[in-house]
């Protein structure tokens, strides 16, 4: 039996509603019910809009009301389209050795680097690697985000991609919000690996692949276009594989060279992310596309590069999902509001752009249609604000914290309480 409940009444209702997937937004185009209200069934949504209007309609449903304390604002609940919050060790040496000016060619030849995770990763076992990431999925709750996508690319054997993936599929029965599993195999070449880039990524295909949908863990496959990760030209074949094998793709793409984005539309991705390094060419070609693009300010914020060009992307006419990137190298801070604030400042993004980006977006990016917007049908996923106007939000650029978030019709967390709460009605 479906049980019902009304939230309200509410200063303001952001639905996110109504807006294309694709160009620049003005806050204009934002559907902002005031005074409104949301009536949840189940782990859905009813109905939205006016608390005057669903406090009647709450009430031929017997549905439970409950009234916030104080004014709250109310958006979708965030949805954080590409983090590596599987992984072991740290790398605070590296960050201290950058900012000390060394290259990153210097740093992993002192040990540093993408392989000195892969190595403290591979030394984890799967249970030290799931309560890595249940307790980074907790920090990520408390500051809004109901939808995480999480990949692997710390394992780089068949064998350890697989206890990773694993690790992320078991911890997804644990915490709150829904985790997508993204495999990404095709990170960098292993150091230890006795053969060519091709002739490792034959082995992943081969062996890796298969064994992921035997076992259901992800239908996500990621690589890493660079010349000295994995060429445009050695990427194809393992790409057109992944592709008939029915996984969807993603690409990590112009991070510090162009080339990646033109094999994302190429081979029909779902998101080329990073960007950083993205000229015109890239620019045009992802406007042409369906491709969404994801800008990763932690990156950016960690590496003390240059931004995704984010401003010129929507003014081509593209899409722009924002994700935090949270990993222990390049993007340690793990706070997509904050990130996407600074974002907006820099690249002049409209309050509007930041909210779809991290939302309805940012689902896009992930292929999901149930989320990221405040409508009947869609997933009950949102976080309440204690203030009176959700331009407050971006203002305090991450500083303001949900009061409470709201997952599958569910509040799973309260600020005054510290955990998560009310896991039934």
């Amino acid at each position: 039996m479906t049980k019902y409940r009304l939230l309200g009444p509410l200063e303001q209702v952001v639905t996110m509603a109504g807006l294309p997937l694709k160009g620049p937004l003005n806050d204009d185009q934002l559907v902002v019910i005031t005074k409104g209200g949301i009536l949840l069934a189940g782990e859905k949504i009813h109905s939205v809009g006016k608390f005057s209007d669903l406090i009647k309609t709450a009430g031929e449903l017997n549905a439970e009301v409950t009234e916030p304390e104080g004014p709250m604002v109310c958006l979708p609940g965030w949805v954080d389209a590409h983090t590596h919050i599987c992984f072991h060790g740290s790398r605070a040496r590296d960050y201290a050795l950058r900012n000390a000016g060394k290259s990153y060619l210097e740093i992993a030849k002192q040990g540093g680097g993408i392989w000195d995770t892969v190595t403290h990763t591979r030394s984890a076992s799967q249970q030290e690697l799931t309560a890595g990431i249940i307790f980074r999925a907790g920090e990520l709750l408390k500051k809004g985000v109901t939808t995480v996508e999480v990949k692997s690319g710390y394992g780089l054997t068949p064998d350890e991609e697989l206890k990773m993936l694993r690790a992320v599929h078991a911890a997804d029965q644990e915490v709150a919000q829904d985790l997508i599993a993204t495999c990404l195999a095709a990170h960098i070449l292993p150091r230890d690996y006795d053969g060519d880039h091709g002739d490792y990524l034959s082995e992943i295909s081969a062996r890796l692949l298969p064994q992921l949908q035997a076992e259901a863990l992800t239908n996500r496959i990621d690589a890493f276009v660079e010349e000295e990760a994995f060429s445009s030209s050695v990427i194809a074949p393992y790409f057109h594989n992944a592709k008939s094998m029915g996984f969807q793709l993603t690409v990590h793409a112009d991070q510090f060279t162009p080339g990646g984005t033109a094999v994302a539309v190429e081979h029909g991705a779902l998101s080329a992310d990073h960007l950083e390094a993205s000229t015109d060419r890239e620019v045009s070609l992802l406007s042409q596309s369906d491709v969404i693009a994801v800008a990763l300010p932690g990156a950016s914020i960690g590496l003390g590069c240059s931004f995704t060009p984010a401003r010129k992307l929507l003014d081509a006419g593209c899409s722009l999902a924002i994700a935090s990137d949270w990993n222990p190298g390049s993007a340690p801070m793990g706070d997509l509001l904050v990130q996407a604030s600074v974002l907006a400042t820099f690249e002049k993004l409209t309050n509007a752009e930041v909210l779809a980006g991290i939302t309805i977006r940012a689902a896009g990016a992930l292929g999901l249609q149930d989320r990221g917007e405040l409508g009947e049908g869609f997933i009950g996923d949102f976080n309440l604000y204690a203030t009176d106007h959700y331009r407050e939000i971006c203002y305090h650029q991450g500083a303001l914290r949900p009061g409470e978030v709201w997952k599958r019709g569910r509040r799973v967390f309260s600020s005054k309480e510290k955990i998560t709460t009310d896991h039934g009605f």
